[in-house]
């Protein structure tokens, strides 16, 4: 039987698609959405590493277990055959295949999405240049041998020019050059690289944005000999719409903040509330990806520079922080997580000093209590390690927090405008849609409760009524602390003693 396909579609009819990152969250998106809705493709080849003593088969099986792939199963069953693994790490040269897997590779990819990387913002400098810059050289490198190459697509990160006010859909220059630092991180021993790094990051807060402009302009370079292009997401959220909506896997970012605080966990936040909210929902940086390729290759003449795609919300859809934790805390009460430590109502703060009293106040010293009745009681302690843990997040989370920056995303637009009907109704980025910013963000508490806590909806009423003994509890303790601090207050000044 003859399918119609879109023009989208039949791009990308019997072509083989070669992806690194694939097990990460953006990564699962990506492969869902390429079998679901690409289902002419000939081949999607992932590599995958062994992990926790289970082999890449292993994983990619428990992958398909995942609620994204279960559309797949009901509909298109057999797409799930067009997935070829191979054990492969981009810590390793030639990806680590070799024989007939890498001969495999070569021989048969059309498209490249490279995506693997470490996200940790903590992370130290010689990780990150393995990953996000030597493991792009290495993905750089199996790609010049593809003999059908089209596309090679390069996840960077709308942040990683955060000395630029403005971000415009470009290449910026650096002072340092990435062989320079791969060559660094080769020969220098990791204590020396460790003591040197804050002085390399700067203007960049972290490992990550800094690893990542740097693997930018390796790209970059290879644009003459290599159909290069690359694509930065800013922050990805929970799915908008599909393969779930509200599907997440992760606690990086805000689905982090919004559990840890939803939990009574994190009490004080430095947010600037006057901000935009930098979030782009993963089903929209994904139908962007696979739109790239189809674009790029229809164009009847190459463009002079690499082509960059900042993948960020519209100006008019994003709202201020303040406005999203006005709104978190109204949906937290709606749809409050189970067995949460304290009442959810954190401070939100830009003075750095209250912040500092706050988190000492409510966030070490109930763990150091906790952790002594651990002890008293035999158990094993575990609330300062965790507290240790948020505070390192909450520390590389602020620079993000406080800061501002506009984006320049006509090219990301642009994809969308250029798509006729047909494409616009698989491939959504619209960015116009009747759905209000509120309904998304309960998508996303859903979504938290479901994927990551695996919480029940029918523990709600409970979890309800749980939220209203906390908020008792929580007045009465402010109301006592604070009667409590001006009775000495006013005996220490002598004023209780007039009357």
């Amino acid at each position: 039987m003859t399918v119609d396909l879109s023009p989208v579609q039949e791009y990308y009819k019997d072509k083989t698609i070669f992806i690194t990152g694939a097990s990460g969250f953006m990564g699962k998106v990506l492969l869902e959405k390429l079998l679901y809705s690409c289902h002419s493709l000939k081949e999607v080849i992932i590599i995958c590493r062994p992990k926790r003593g289970k082999a890449p088969e292993t994983r990619l099986e428990e992958m398909f277990k995942l609620p994204i792939f279960q559309r797949i199963k009901d509909e298109r069953p057999e797409m799930l055959k067009k997935v070829t693994i191979y054990q492969g790490d981009v810590t390793f040269d030639q990806l680590g295949l070799s024989g007939e897997s890498l001969k495999h590779v070569t021989e048969n990819t059309n498209i490249v999405f490279h995506m693997a990387a470490t996200l940790k913002l903590e992370g130290n400098l010689r990780d990150a240049i393995d990953m996000n810059l030597l493991g792009t050289r290495r993905a750089l490198n199996v790609a010049k041998e593809m003999k059908q190459l089209e596309a090679f697509i390069h996840l960077s990160t709308a942040f990683c020019n955060c000395d630029q006010e403005v971000m415009y859909e470009k290449v910026y220059d650096f002072p340092h050059k990435p062989e320079d630092l791969m060559r660094l991180a080769e020969w220098m021993d990791v204590k020396t690289l460790d003591a040197i790094t804050p002085d390399l990051l700067k203007p960049h807060p972290n490992t990550y944005t800094y690893s990542k402009r740097l693997a930018e302009l390796l790209v970059r370079d290879h644009y003459e000999s290599m159909p290069v292009i690359i694509a930065r997401p800013s922050i990805v959220s929970p799915a908008a719409f599909e393969p779930l909506p509200g599907w997440v896997d992760n606690l990086n970012g805000p689905t982090g903040l919004m559990i840890g605080c939803g939990k009574g966990v994190i009490r004080s936040v430095l947010v600037n509330q006057q901000n935009k909210a930098e979030v782009i929902p993963v089903d929209y940086a994904i139908n962007g990806l696979i739109v790239i390729p189809y674009e790029f290759n229809k164009q009847a003449k190459r463009p002079t520079n690499v082509p960059v795609y900042n993948i960020t919300n519209a100006d008019h859809r994003k709202m201020t922080m303040g406005t999203v934790v006005e709104m978190s805390k109204r949906i937290n009460k709606q749809f409050p997580f189970n067995a949460g430590l304290w009442y959810p109502d954190p401070c939100v703060t830009t003075n750095q000093f209250y912040h500092n009293f706050n988190v000492a106040l409510f966030h070490w010293l109930p763990a150091y209590f906790l952790d002594f009745l651990m002890l008293i009681l035999g158990q094993k302690r575990f609330m300062l390690r965790v507290q240790e843990k948020i505070s390192t997040g909450l520390g590389v989370l602020q620079f993000f927090t406080l800061n501002a920056w506009i984006f320049r995303s006509e090219n990301y637009a642009s994809l969308w405008n250029k798509l006729n009907e047909e494409d616009k109704a698989i491939f959504n980025m619209n960015m116009n849609t009747e759905n209000t910013e509120e309904e998304y963000m309960v998508e996303c508490a859903k979504g938290a409760r479901k994927f990551i806590l695996k919480e029940k909806e029918e523990d709600l009423p409970r979890a309800r009524v749980h939220m209203k003994i906390q908020w008792v509890v929580d007045v009465v303790c402010k109301t006592v602390i604070v009667g409590l601090f001006f009775y000495y207050l006013l005996k220490w000044t002598g004023v209780l003693a007039i009357f």
